[in-house]
């Protein structure tokens, strides 16, 4: 998953995404949405250096520097088992967000900010991902913008959880 990407100037068409991470030599690669997403075969390649490497290619072949974040069929299964809102999942599942990150968020950081902030947004930490409920959508809401005062925002990317449930599925079996 690529940060930031087909957001304002930040373009990178998936078969440009597909053809960097081909080039890698990755196989079995695919591109979901439009939107920095692609599921690949790596073996047994780690995961922070397909991060690096895939980060440095991207930025020698399209000169887009845009922050990566891998997880393997195995993580992705383990999230979606965790998921702390799987009411609100089946319900509106493009209003629950799950925000990925490099190390887990820090606890104590959020729950200042779930405490003092007073919309009607939870948010729950689940290993390194943050999983928050926006019941009434993310374009109104006021944690966004107080999660960005708070520098809570640095170092992730997010996915709805439409998307994940997509991502999960094209890894198969």
């Amino acid at each position: 998953m690529l940060r930031g990407i087909n957001l304002g100037k930040r373009q990178l068409k998936s078969a440009e995404l597909k053809a960097v991470v081909e080039g890698m030599g990755f196989t079995e690669v695919k591109t979901i949405l439009a939107s920095g997403n692609v599921v690949f075969e790596a073996g047994d390649a780690a995961p922070e250096a397909i991060e690096r490497d895939l980060h440095a290619a991207l930025e020698r072949a399209t000169g887009l520097k845009s922050e990566v974040f891998v997880r393997n069929r195995a993580d992705l299964e383990k999230l979606v088992e965790a998921n702390p809102f799987p009411e609100e999942a089946k319900a509106r599942p493009s209003y629950l967000l799950v925000t990925f990150h490099r190390a887990p968020p820090d606890r104590a950081a959020i729950g200042r900010l779930a405490e003092s902030h007073d919309g009607p947004e939870r948010m729950v930490v689940v290993g390194r991902e943050l999983f928050t409920d926006f019941p009434e959508g993310q374009g109104r809401s006021t944690l966004v913008p107080a999660m960005q005062k708070a520098r809570l925002a640095q170092g992730n990317t997010g996915r709805n959880w439409n998307t994940v449930r997509k991502l999960l599925a094209a890894l198969g079996d």
